[in-house]
């Protein structure tokens, strides 16, 4: 069992990285927050998981204790994944989604990515134990609920957020970007989605 991986990042991609560790490139699946964190060229130490399947061996890599320990927690949810476990991941913050659950919100857990009704009441059964969270639903902060009331899909959203952080800007400063943008047209393509934001961070 690999634990952690500590290297060089030599390169940077919308839902991996290539992490140069003594010669050898691992490529390592990140989430959106992990991502933002990394920087080509400069070194990095990821907590990581291998999922072995039949036709795949894949590497998930995580930059905080904290991140790691909430994915250990997703994927041990019978229907539950890496792959829709980092969606999760990438779509609300530790503290949403320990809130959502605590508070039984269904409807907060359906938004998001893989997740049905049936799934979102597994999580509230099987981390209403393990997570923590002292507050209402009104201060859960959705990454799909960034741009207020238009219905942008989470496809768009994670592709727009992908390429304005492979630009330089930071999670913090995309999610500053989407908030300001206010509500747009739900039929907005993810070219529209970025253009936005980068008028909204050319103000900074």
């Amino acid at each position: 069992m690999i634990g952690f991986l500590k290297g060089k990042v030599e390169y940077i991609f919308i839902d991996y990285c290539l992490l140069d560790v003594g010669g050898v490139g691992y490529r390592v699946f990140v989430s959106n927050n992990t991502r933002a964190r990394l920087r080509q060229g400069q070194a990095a130490m990821l907590f990581t998981h291998l999922s072995v399947r039949e036709d795949a061996m894949q590497l998930y890599g995580f930059s905080t204790q904290e991140e790691y320990d909430l994915f250990q927690l997703l994927i041990a949810i019978s229907g539950i994944g890496p792959k829709v476990a980092m969606g999760i991941i990438g779509s609300i913050t530790p503290e949403g989604l320990a809130q959502a659950v605590q508070n039984k919100n269904v409807k907060a857990l359906i938004a998001l990515p893989g997740i049905g009704k049936k799934s979102a009441e597994r999580m509230i059964l099987e981390l209403k134990d393990k997570l923590t969270f002292s507050g209402n639903d009104d201060d859960i902060q959705h990454v799909g609920g960034l741009f207020g009331e238009s219905q942008v899909g989470e496809d768009i959203l994670s592709e727009a957020t992908a390429a304005l952080i492979s630009l330089g800007y930071s999670q913090a400063e995309v999610n500053t970007a989407f908030q300001n943008m206010g509500k747009i047209d739900p039929e907005s393509d993810v070219q529209n989605v970025i253009k936005l934001a980068l008028k909204q961070l050319s103000r900074r």
